[in-house]
């Protein structure tokens, strides 16, 4: 099951796939105008649900000793694909290797060789697997940019509001950032409840901070960089927001 990510999310995976070794958590906060922990417990969070599978180095195999880099179009035919994938990546020089969802060309193969000979030496070893080669190209130069869809927009990283979902009938369900100054900041939920800063049908069904995630009860404190989600069965007002935001 996909995990649910909202505008934040969006924009550290933004700036992670621009430069991921030289993005730390507080470059990224101070752009997405969180705070540096929050950050560490989104990537965190991203990393466990398998969102971000890993950081890999960008090589450029010609400039080491002039090695080629090859790409296979290749078919497993009736076998199993996905076993195939991981027998190919025990043959020495492959690098990456693709399952499409096809019937022809269901497997796409990244190699590297010091020549030519090399490279058919690996052809072998991947034809040897029962592995059919429909087609290959020499990579000459291999460009990468981060998910349009992800990039920043000012509107959008001014609002401390980062995802609203409408539900049956009138029913939100909202997720908020707690700022310094707001309202409930400090406060427990029962405390917010007896001041009347909740309304009884606005419940926190979920808090996740630096150490995790949260499921709140009325003895939870609400603190300042709390990302909040709020589940209303008429509808958040915007009273109710400004509880969280203090705007």
């Amino acid at each position: 099951m996909s995990l649910q990510i909202d505008t934040i999310d969006e924009r550290i995976l933004y700036y992670l796939s621009q430069e991921a070794r030289h993005t730390s958590a507080p470059d990224i906060a101070e752009k997405v105008d969180v705070s540096a922990p929050t950050v560490r417990n989104r990537i965190r969070r991203l990393e466990e649900a398998g969102v971000i599978r890993g950081y890999h180095t960008d090589i450029d195999y010609q400039k080491v000793g002039g090695r080629l880099t090859n790409h296979y179009v290749c078919s497993t035919g009736s076998r199993d694909r996905e076993e195939m994938a991981q027998r190919v990546l025990d043959v020495p020089g492959v690098i990456n290797v693709r399952e499409i969802m096809s019937g022809k060309g269901d497997l796409r193969i990244t190699v590297v060789g010091s020549d030519t000979d090399d490279l058919t030496r690996i052809a072998q070893g991947i034809t040897s697997l029962g592995i059919e080669i429909d087609d290959e190209d020499l990579i000459h130069r291999e460009y990468f940019r981060p998910y349009a869809s992800f990039a920043p927009r000012d509107e959008e990283l001014a609002s401390p509001v980062t995802g609203v979902a409408g539900l049956a009938g009138d029913a939100d369900v909202v997720e908020v950032i707690v700022r310094e100054k707001a309202p409930i900041a400090g406060k427990t939920l029962q405390e917010a409840n007896e001041e009347g800063l909740v309304p009884s049908d606005v419940l926190v069904v979920r808090i996740n901070r630096e150490e995790g995630t949260i499921t709140p009860t009325g003895e939870t404190l609400i603190k300042e960089d709390d990302f909040v989600t709020v589940h209303s069965r008429s509808g958040v007002t915007e009273e109710t927001l400004e509880v969280f935001t203090g705007d």
